[in-house]
C-alpha cells in the first residue's frame, strides 16, 4: 500500500505540527469534547486535538502511519483512540462527534460525497466540521497533493456535499503550507468551518 509505504521511515512526512488551519480555528472552538480525524496519518492533527482536551479518535486507512500517531501520542503524553479503515464507504456514528476533521483528504468524488454525507449526520447539533484541502489550482504549483484534479475540491462542490451545515468560514485562496517534507510551499487550498444547527 502507497501510505504504508509512505510512513514506513522515522521521518514524519507531514511534520508533527498541527495544520495551520486546524490551529487557527480550534481557537474558537473551544476545548473537549468527542473528535474524528478523517484520513489523519501519522497523527499529527490528532495529537493536537488530545492536547486541547478532546478525546480524539483517528482514522485512517495505513497501519504504519497510526502506529506512528499511537507513538506521537505517547510522546506528548496524550492518549488517541485508532482505527485503520478504508473511508470509501466509512460509516461515520451518527449524532455523536462535537468535531470532526479533515486535513487534505483527498478521494475520488463518490467516496468523498458519500463520506461527506456521513460527516453532516455524524455531527452533533452544534459540532463543528474543520476542513482543508487542495483545489485543481494546486496542479499547477506543485508543492503537494495527488496529481489529478478530479482528487481536488472546489468551495462550489462542497456547499452542495455539506448541506445541512451552516458554513461559517469558507474561501479558497493560496496561502503557504509548510507541513512536512511532502506539503511544502505555496498552496491553492480550500478552507472551511461549518456548524451543524
Amino acid at each position: 500500500m502507497i501510505w504504508d509505504q509512505r510512513y514506513a521511515g522515522e521521518e514524519y512526512v507531514y511534520g508533527r505540527q498541527p495544520n495551520d488551519f486546524l490551529a487557527n480555528m480550534i481557537r474558537s472552538l473551544g476545548t473537549g469534547g468527542r473528535a474524528l480525524c478523517l484520513a489523519e496519518g501519522e497523527g499529527r492533527n490528532a495529537v493536537f486535538l488530545a492536547e486541547q482536551g478532546y478525546r480524539v479518535h483517528a482514522v485512517d486507512a495505513s497501519a504504519v502511519g497510526l502506529a506512528k500517531a499511537e507513538r506521537l501520542a505517547r510522546e506528548r503524553g496524550v492518549e488517541i483512540r485508532t482505527e485503520v479503515a478504508d473511508l470509501d464507504g466509512y460509516r461515520i456514528e451518527p449524532g455523536a462527534w462535537d468535531l470532526i476533521v479533515s486535513v487534505f483528504c483527498h478521494l475520488p468524488a463518490s467516496a468523498r460525497r458519500a463520506l461527506h454525507r456521513e460527516v453532516v449526520a455524524g455531527l452533533r447539533p452544534g459540532g463543528h466540521f474543520v476542513l482543508e484541502a487542495y483545489t485543481p489550482a494546486q496542479l499547477a504549483l506543485g508543492t503537494g497533493g495527488p496529481p489529478d484534479a478530479a482528487l481536488m475540491m472546489t468551495l462550489e462542490t462542497l456547499r452542495e456535499e455539506l448541506a445541512g451545515l451552516h458554513l461559517e468560514r469558507a474561501c479558497e485562496l493560496e496561502r503557504e503550507v509548510h507541513e512536512g517534507r511532502l506539503h511544502n510551499g505555496r498552496g491553492a487550498v480550500v478552507q472551511l468551518l461549518a456548524r451543524k444547527p
